[in-house]
């Protein structure tokens, strides 16, 4: 779930960088990246599996 979070707010970095636009002070790639960043931390650490403890 948050590696699909992730990918997400990576490809509106990318587009934002791409088209050059940025929303002041709120909204930027950088702002983004950092954010898809976490996502990914969450991810790798195991927060947001599916997999639950069955016996």
């Amino acid at each position: 779930m948050f590696a699909t979070i992730a990918a997400v707010l990576f490809g509106i970095a990318l587009l934002l960088e791409i088209i050059g636009q940025s929303y002041p002070d709120l909204v930027t790639p950088w702002t983004l990246t950092l954010a898809g960043l976490l996502f990914l931390a969450l991810h790798s650490a195991g927060y947001g599996t599916r997999t639950g403890r069955r016996r």
